[in-house]
């Protein structure tokens, strides 16, 4: 059992340099390629990206919810509230998560267990990590649906998740997540399934009561609009790497890795009525046979020579980070590399 709360400590979540990859009978999935992800205390930071470039699997290793035996660490660290979760054994991670980490998946449907009531599923959250009465876990229950503007807590509680809307669902999980006053929340795009005015009032919700409570939040999306409206900083993910990094705005205003930049102009409010939408050409590399050099290089149509031959690495100061032989410290490197 961790003895330190969870106020008297600093940095929330801290991954340095995190590797993995899923072994296959064809070979080895390069998964994650030295992943470094930093959360503060009270602090929302976003990670985007495409489909399958390792936003979930990142937070999912960090937290032991990947299945055991089926991947591979192979390097790095991941320390939560200044334990390292990669050496816990599952006894510890189960006292972890809930109560210091707490993640509000994607699909309430396969979150919340169909069979079962959503007062018990709340209350058995608070019970265990609380080690609150049945009486006291109700309450806080009810306090927290209420929260999460929720109306007639008490029949809600008495209901059956297939009785509920997506979006009353989803508001469900968010109250289980911020029950036992974690100091990280996970969300895994949350708000993916929902229409927009629902979306707006989730997004809404996570950011009063992570505000209000000083809880940190790492909010993954493919989605670089709702991010946003939300975080303090963001994570770009492409194909296991971290390409860009920095402030949510100075990111969108001004992005600097090629990535970044088609995925800005692939939203549909930057495109004219009437005009077509833009797409990212090509796929996403195969990871078990990654290409030579920057992964996004044989997409980019700013790739020269060293892009093809060697891997840029994260560089930048103030908090400004890119992974582009094209941007700031790599850019005499990337001409010297590109004369005959």
């Amino acid at each position: 059992m961790m003895t330190a709360t969870v106020q008297s400590r600093g940095q929330a979540l801290a991954i340095q340099n995190l590797s993995l990859e899923f072994p296959t009978f064809s070979g080895a999935i390069k998964a994650l390629d030295n992943v470094s992800i930093n959360v503060a205390k009270a602090e929302i930071v976003g990670i985007v990206g495409e489909s399958g470039c390792g936003k979930s699997v990142t937070t999912m290793a960090a937290t032991g919810l990947l299945p055991k035996g089926r991947y591979r660490i192979t390097g790095g660290s991941v320390r939560l509230f200044g334990h390292s979760t990669l050496t816990m054994d599952e006894s510890q991670l189960q006292d972890v998560r809930g109560k210091m980490v707490s993640t509000i998946f994607q699909e309430p449907m396969n979150a919340l267990n169909p069979t079962i009531r959503i007062g018990k599923q709340l209350t058995d959250v608070i019970m265990r990590h609380e080690e609150a009465s049945l009486s006291d876990a109700r309450r806080i229950a009810r306090d927290i649906l209420a929260d999460m503007l929720i109306g007639e807590p008490e029949r809600v509680m008495k209901q059956y998740p297939f009785e509920l809307s997506g979006g009353m669902r989803q508001r469900v999980l968010i109250a289980m997540a911020f029950s036992c006053n974690p100091g990280l929340i996970i969300a895994d795009e949350p708000t993916t399934a929902l229409d927009v005015t629902v979306q707006a009032v989730i997004l809404r919700l996570i950011q009063n009561r992570a505000r209000r409570t000083g809880t940190s939040v790492i909010f993954i999306s493919h989605n670089v609009a709702v991010v946003s409206q939300l975080c303090d900083r963001l994570y770009v993910m492409y194909a296991g790497r971290i390409v860009e990094h920095g402030a949510t705005r100075t990111v969108l205003d001004a992005p600097q890795h090629p990535y970044t930049q088609a995925l800005l102009r692939c939203l549909p409010e930057r495109v004219a009525p009437k005009q077509e939408l833009e797409a990212i050409t090509g796929a996403v590399p195969n990871l078990m046979q990654p290409p030579a050099g920057c992964y996004f290089q044989p997409r980019c149509k700013e790739a020269i020579d060293l892009c093809r031959s060697r891997s840029p690495q994260l560089a930048g100061a103030e908090g400004r980070e890119v992974a582009c032989w094209r941007r700031g410290v790599g850019l005499e490197i990337a001409e010297q590399g590109s004369r005959p």
